[in-house]
C-alpha cells in the first residue's frame, strides 16, 4: 500500500480517485447488449450467458425441483446462521416502518402522506468469484416486509449452468417469487425490458462489477429505477494511535477480497500505526485463500497521514466511503461530524464485515462517492410516500382565492378557472 504523507488539499482528488473505469468507457459495450436483448429477448440472454459465464442454458428459469435440491445440499449449521441473520436483519428494518402522516394544513383542507410497496423489483446478486448469498438476505427481506408482489432475482451461473446453493436457499427463505440464471448487463437489460421469462420491473437493485453498475444507470434511460449506482466496493478506515494495527489490517483486507477493483483507504493521525498497519496487511495477506485478487486491491490502496482530525474529517468526506471505520479515542468526534458515508462501524469491536453479514444493517450501499447524495438500501427503498389530499367546501373558499391569484399571476388561466368554477357555485 502506498504511503502519502501530509498530502496538499489540491492532491486529494487525484489521491482519492477510484481505480473504476468511466461511465464513457463501458457504455458503448452497455447499449449494444441492451438493444440486443430488447429485440431478440432470451435469445439474446442464453447468448451472452454463453459469451460471457460460458455455459448454454435450456432454460433460465430455476425450478422447484432444483432449489428443494439446494436447500438440502446447505449444511445446518450454515442454514443456523443464515437465519440468525436474517431474525437481525427483519428485526432491523421492521424498526423503519413510519405510520402514515395527517395534518389539516388550514380549515377544511386535509392532507395525507401513506406508502405503498413498489409492485415489481429486479434484485440482482453478484456470482462470480463470490457468490454473494448474503446479498439476498439484504435485499428480499426489506422487499418482503415492504410488500413488493413480485420478487424477481437474477445471479449469473457457473459453469455448470447452477446457482450457488446458498444463494437459492436464502431466495427460497425470504420470499423470491421468481430466479433467473442470468448475470452482468444482460440481466440488468432483461429486468429493464422483460423476456420471455423475465419479468419487466419497476426497479432494480444490487450491486455488481463495473459493467453492471453502469447498466443499471443506462437502465433508467428506459424507464426502470434503481437503488443506487453500487459499483466495486470501498472502505475506509480512521485510526488515530489507540487503534490495534491487527484489527486494522484485517478489516482492510476484509474489503480487499471482494474484487481486484475494490479500494481500501486507512487515515490515520499516527505514522506508528500507518507503519504498524502496513506489516500487518503484509503478514495476514500471506495466508488468505484469495490473496491474489486482495493483493491488486491493496495496490490501488493507499495509507495517509494528515495531521489533525479536522483534516482528517474533511479528507474523509470528500471521498464519501461506502463502510466507514473509526478506530479512535475521540470516537464521537468522527461520528457526530462525519456528512458523506454509506455505513459506520464504530470501535475496536464493530468489523465492516458484521454489517456485511449479520448486525442488521444494510450492506447494500452507495460507492464511487454517492454517498454524498445517496442513502444505503433500506426499508423506504421498497416504497413509495403518496400524497392525498381532500377539500371541503370550507375548504376551498379558505384557499380558493390564494390559488386564483397565483394561477394568474403564472398565466395559467385554467387552473384558476377549476377553482373560480367551484367558487361561483358556492357563493
Amino acid at each position: 500500500m502506498k504511503i502519502i504523507v501530509n498530502p496538499n488539499r489540491s492532491e486529494w482528488r487525484n489521491i482519492l480517485k477510484r481505480p473504476t473505469q468511466t461511465v464513457g468507457d463501458i457504455e458503448a459495450t452497455v447499449n449494444k447488449i441492451f438493444e440486443e436483448v430488447a429485440q431478440n429477448g432470451d435469445m439474446a440472454i442464453k447468448n451472452y450467458t454463453q459469451k460471457f459465464d460460458g455455459v448454454v442454458l435450456e432454460s433460465n428459469l430455476v425450478t422447484r425441483d432444483e432449489i428443494e435440491h439446494a436447500v438440502k445440499q446447505v449444511p445446518e449449521n450454515l442454514k443456523n446462521a443464515i437465519k440468525q441473520a436474517k431474525t437481525n436483519i427483519e428485526t432491523f428494518h421492521n424498526a423503519q416502518k413510519t405510520l402514515k402522516i395527517e395534518i389539516e394544513t388550514t380549515k377544511g383542507v386535509h392532507c395525507w402522506q401513506e406508502k405503498r410497496p413498489i409492485q415489481k423489483v429486479g434484485l440482482y446478486i453478484p456470482g462470480g468469484t463470490a457468490p454473494l448469498f448474503s446479498t439476498v438476505l439484504m435485499l428480499a427481506i426489506p422487499a418482503q416486509i415492504a410488500g413488493c408482489k413480485e420478487i424477481v432475482l437474477c445471479s449469473p451461473p457457473n459453469k455448470k449452468g447452477e446457482l450457488a446453493p446458498e444463494i437459492l436457499f436464502a431466495a427460497h427463505l425470504c420470499g423470491v417469487t421468481k430466479i433467473i440464471k442470468a448475470g452482468g448487463i444482460q440481466a440488468i437489460a432483461g429486468l429493464t425490458f422483460g423476456t420471455e421469462t423475465i419479468p419487466q420491473v419497476y426497479k432494480i437493485f444490487g450491486p455488481g462489477n463495473q459493467f453492471v453498475t453502469v447498466a443499471k444507470q443506462i437502465a433508467t434511460k428506459h424507464g426502470v429505477a434503481i437503488d443506487m449506482p453500487a459499483g466495486p466496493s470501498e472502505l475506509l478506515v480512521v485510526a488515530d494511535k489507540t487503534a490495534n494495527a491487527a484489527y486494522v489490517a484485517s478489516d482492510l483486507l476484509s474489503q480487499a477480497e471482494h474484487g481486484v477493483d475494490s479500494q481500501v483507504i486507512l487515515v490515520s493521525t499516527s505514522m506508528d500505526v500507518i507503519h504498524s498497519v502496513s506489516d500487518e496487511v503484509e503478514q495476514q495477506l500471506e495466508v488468505l485463500p484469495r490473496k491474489a485478487i486482495a493483493q491488486k486491491a491493496i495496490a490501488n490502496s493507499k495509507l495517509i497521514f494528515v495531521e489533525t482530525d479536522d483534516l482528517a474529517l474533511e479528507l474523509i468526506d470528500e471521498y464519501g466511503p461506502e463502510h466507514y471505520i473509526i478506530c479512535c479515542e475521540n470516537e464521537d468526534l468522527y461520528v457526530n461530524n462525519i456528512n458523506n458515508a454509506g455505513s459506520v462501524f464504530i470501535g475496536d469491536y464493530t468489523p465492516e464485515s458484521a454489517g456485511d453479514y449479520a448486525s442488521g444493517t444494510n450492506h447494500t450501499l452507495p460507492t464511487n462517492g454517492f454517498s454524498k447524495a445517496y442513502s444505503g438500501v433500506n426499508l423506504d427503498s421498497f416504497m413509495k410516500s403518496m400524497t392525498f389530499q381532500k377539500i371541503s367546501k370550507e375548504g376551498i373558499l379558505n384557499i380558493g382565492e390564494t390559488i386564483e391569484l397565483m394561477a394568474e399571476a403564472e398565466g395559467l388561466q385554467a387552473h384558476k378557472n377549476a377553482v373560480s368554477i367551484r367558487l361561483k357555485d358556492l357563493k
